[in-house]
This record gives C-alpha cells, structure tokens and sequence, in this order.
C-alpha cells in the first residue's frame, strides 16, 4: 500500500505538494470514490481520476524563464543578496515573448527555482508553479540535460588556454573525478574557442562546474547556463523573462 499523494506524483500526475491539495479539496477519486482524507493509502493498481477543476490549475500554472544576471541568488534572498524573482515585473518582460500570457501577481505565488545558478554565474534560470516541470528538471530521475558555457585560466594563462592546458585533464573534466567522495556522471566537455570550454552535465551538484574546474587546476573566469533540455535562452537579453510557451517543453 502506498499513500496516494506519493503514488500521484510516481504517476506523474502532480507534485506530491499538489496532491495534497487536490485530496484536501476533494477533485481526486479513486476506482470512482472521492478521496479528500491527506495521508490515505492506496494499491498501484487501483484507478485514479482527477476532477477537471484540479486539471484547469494545473493548466494555469506558470513557468518563467530568467536570465539571470551575477549578483541575484536563485531562490530565497541571503546575505542582502536580491532574488532572481524580483527581476518577474511587466516592466523588465522581454518584448519578445510570444506566448500571449498575460502578467498577473498572481503568476508571483510559490513560483519556486527549478535548478540553481550560484550568484556569480548567468544565463538561463527556470521558475515554476508546476509541480511536473520541477520534478522534470531537478527530480532525483531527472534526464534532462544542462548546457553551459564556461570561461577559464590555467595558471597565468588567460589567453588560447587550450594550447597550455593537458587534453588528458579535459578527458578527466568528461569522466573520473568525484566530489564529495561520490563519482561523478559523465559530461561532455569541450574547447568551444581557446579560452572557452562548454559542458552538458546531467547532474547539477553544488557549484560542481568550479569544483570540477578547480581540481584540475582550471580556474573559472565566466559561467553561463545557455540550456536546459530543449529550451534555449537564446536572445532573452540579461535581466529580462519570459514565459514559457504552451508549444515547448523540456
């Protein structure tokens, strides 16, 4: 027997969050039976329905796309530092956004980071109120891959860094190192120009692209996020957002 919040979200129906809620509320039967009691057990066999007013939500839930500038954290505001959802505001919207949303406060509400950039790094952040899209992208199953391009020095050298810098430590960068004493996933790496390495990660560790760097003596001058499955941050311009269109997904 499992409880049917955690068996909901297995399924991919919703977060184990909005389960709760949908129970609470009473818009999820199972084998045709409303069930609004939190923390009832149920059989993975047994037929789970969902009220359309739980889908019409979970339709009107919001997913931003940030690019984030150096110096605002990801999620909650730490050390004086300003959240990246303080950016979220008609007046910063990027004027190329096609989506056709229209801006409401009410998009502002439990839109959580669904994947971290530290504060010195850029590029492309995701906020979301959708349950499935968090666990699609920082679920502990999660596939989906991160895209960054990463300035570096190798000692002195700031200049063509790739003709200095050994090709069996950009072959480690790709597989053999560990942090935390736990190996890492394999990654591709490689030189995008002489100063530039770019990396597609499938985990994303506590400032694992640095820490990577630093152990084989790299140092990082610049890192920007450029993509996170198949969404791009393409021309969204440094401190704009926008949304994500109902015709792309990760």
């Amino acid at each position: 027997m499992l409880r049917l919040s955690k068996l909901m979200s297995e399924l991919g129906l919703c977060s184990r969050r909005e389960a709760d809620e949908w129970i609470e509320k009473g818009w999820v039967l199972v084998d045709g039976e409303r069930v609004d009691t939190l923390g009832t057990k149920v059989r993975p066999d047994q037929r789970i329905e969902i009220d359309p007013a739980a889908e019409a939500a979970q339709a009107s839930q919001v997913t931003v796309l940030i690019h984030k500038p150096v110096g605002l954290v990801s999620g909650q505001a730490e050390d004086g530092y300003q959240p990246a959802i303080t950016l979220v505001t008609p007046e910063n919207r990027w004027e190329g956004d096609h989506s056709e949303i229209r801006f409401s406060v009410a998009h502002l509400r439990q839109l959580a980071p669904a994947g971290r950039l530290d504060i010195d790094s850029t590029g492309l952040l995701v906020l979301t109120q959708d349950g499935r899209v968090a666990k699609q992208l920082i679920g502990g199953h999660s596939e989906i891959d991160k895209e960054y391009l990463v300035r570096v020095a190798y000692g002195e050298h700031t200049v063509d860094v790739e003709s200095h810098f050994p090709p069996e430590s950009i072959e480690l960068l790709r597989h053999g190192l560990s942090l935390d004493d736990v190996p890492l996933k394999p990654a591709q790496v490689e030189w995008q120009n002489g100063e530039q390495l770019r990396f597609v990660l499938r985990e994303g560790k506590k400032r694992q692209i640095r820490r990577m760097c630093e152990l084989v003596g790299l140092e990082v001058i610049g890192l920007k996020r450029v993509r996170m499955g198949r969404v791009m941050l393409g021309a969204l311009p440094p401190g704009q957002w926008r949304y994500l269109s109902a015709d792309e997904s990760f």
